[in-house]
């Protein structure tokens, strides 16, 4: 589909300049908002230890995490509408540290749950939330390529919290590793104080531009005093339900979320119960990252050039089908090497999902629509994303063995694929089929006169032939008497 133009926007994004920065910050809140549920995976195995939990119970920790992280979507799609990014991921950041050093000091499963759980996983929808937004408003043209250097901060720092977490598990203990982790998570403030709101800019003087930007502030006051109610309904949007390519997307990710991250939650665990050891064990988890790492930014180029940029639904469609079927293949694997062999190919195919998974829903919806569409979006995945870990768990603590939850994670994420590349087949017919039928019934008139001038054509031709035939006819007549008159 076309990208958003611009005069939907109000202006014209810089695509560039202070963007990169904006970026920049984006990269680091996304970065930590994707990679902290994986890489807390490290501590699963001494907290089970300790607590006496099952696999079951502690993949919850992840799960509640990611599901508080992709419900908090509307919520932090209000806030960022009130006070802007800066404000919102700033504040993120603070829950996220909190949420860490208070965790450190639990002593039951449950008090994992609330604060790693809700405190962190609401911290992160903030940072997630608010960095895609900005983005939105700082690019148009060169979006894709931005977005895939924002979602290139979910590999990078797995790429170096995996093996980080481990070296800081065996000298502290996981509470040590938390208190210190939570430290580190408050480098998001910093992040957010790189996200400068946009201000529109055009060929005017710096008076009346100051005047537009009071202008925008008094505008500003003025929505604000709607109330909560109106505020809801404008980011938990229910006609988006109306809009066909909204349904196929969202059936199609919700089926990706069911089992997009059970696998990289028991991959360590996976490697050690075929005699990896813990330190090889976690580098699965950062080759994969450094994979990742790559493909996600040159995937935006890819998605930006002329030829799969109008394709973008069925590239996506590709990269889930890519990502399934790794799965499907890992319970074949035995030794370390060929560990390593599907971690390289898991990065890639990840790297490919997660580069497009937003780009596609702006691709649908344009910016205007954008942060409501992705409000409603991430609560919506939050029940997948709660129930996939801990329903790939069961069938570990079931079956005592892991190869049933790469294989039920596979099959989900591959009729994920399928079944968007077969309805976006549809409903681009469909589109094409609406637009023509809307031209016929906002131009009768010039069809009435196509038809008409198509007639007079035919009728015109079929006079031409008879003159033409009578012609003949006559011609032959005359030549045998001029033959027969000099006699």
């Amino acid at each position: 589909m076309p990208a958003t133009k611009a005069d939907e926007l109000g202006f014209k994004p810089l695509d560039g300049g202070w963007g990169w920065m904006v970026v920049f910050g984006a990269h680091i809140s996304i970065g930590f908002a994707y990679s902290t549920p994986k890489a807390l995976s490290i501590f699963f195995k001494a907290i089970q230890e300790e607590l006496q939990t099952s696999y079951s119970d502690i993949a919850w920790i992840s799960s509640i995490m990611l599901a508080a992280m992709y419900a908090g979507g509307p919520m932090s799609s209000m806030l960022v509408n009130r006070f802007g990014s800066r404000l919102i991921v700033t504040l993120g950041g603070l829950m996220c540290g909190v949420s860490m050093v208070t965790a450190s000091f639990g002593s039951s499963i449950i008090y994992l749950y609330f604060c790693i759980g809700i405190i962190g996983g609401c911290g992160l929808a903030f940072n997630l939330n608010a960095s895609l937004t900005i983005i939105s408003k700082y690019f148009l043209a060169k979006r894709p390529l931005a977005n895939g250097l924002a979602m290139a901060g979910s590999p990078v720092f797995l790429c170096f919290l995996a093996p980080l977490n481990q070296f800081l598990l065996d000298g502290f203990g996981w509470r040590g590793s938390l208190l210190i982790l939570g430290a580190l998570m408050l480098n998001c403030c910093v992040a957010g104080a790189l996200m400068r709101p946009v201000v529109p800019f055009g060929k005017s003087s710096c008076v009346a531009s100051q005047k537009k930007v009071e202008e925008q502030t008094n505008n500003c006051n003025s929505k604000h005093k709607i109330s909560c109610m109106k505020t809801a309904k404008t980011f938990l949007d229910l006609t988006f339900f109306k809009d066909r390519g909204f349904l196929i997307y969202l059936i199609g990710s919700v089926m990706f979320i069911f089992g997009a991250y059970a696998p990289i939650v028991f991959l360590s665990a996976y490697a050690i119960s075929k005699g990896v050891d813990e330190y090889s064990a976690a580098y699965l988890l950062s080759i994969m990252g450094f994979v990742d790492m790559f493909v996600r930014p040159g995937t935006g180029l890819v998605a930006n050039s002329k030829w799969i940029r109008p394709r973008v639904q069925y590239f996506f469609s590709f990269a889930m089908v890519f990502n399934g079927t790794c799965h499907l293949l890992c319970p074949l694997i035995e030794s370390y090497a060929f560990l390593v062999v599907y971690a390289v190919f898991f990065g890639v195919g990840f790297g490919m999902v997660f580069a497009l998974i937003f780009e596609c829903l702006m691709d649908l919806m344009g910016n205007q629509r954008f942060p409501s569409a992705v409000g409603l979006v991430t609560i919506i995945e939050c029940f997948p994303m709660l129930l996939g870990p801990p329903a790939a768990a069961l069938l570990v603590d079931k079956f005592n063995d892991y190869k049933y939850l790469f294989l039920m994670c596979g099959t989900m994420i591959v009729t994920g694929g399928l079944f968007l590349f077969v309805m976006n087949i549809y409903n681009y017919h469909m589109l094409e089929k609406d637009k023509m039928a809307k031209d016929r019934e906002q131009n009768p008139e010039s069809q009435d006169q196509r038809s008409v001038s198509v007639a007079e054509m035919q009728k015109t031709l079929l006079y031409e032939q008879t003159v033409a035939v009578a012609t003949d006819e006559n011609s032959l007549q005359g030549e045998p008497k001029a033959a027969e008159g000099p006699n």
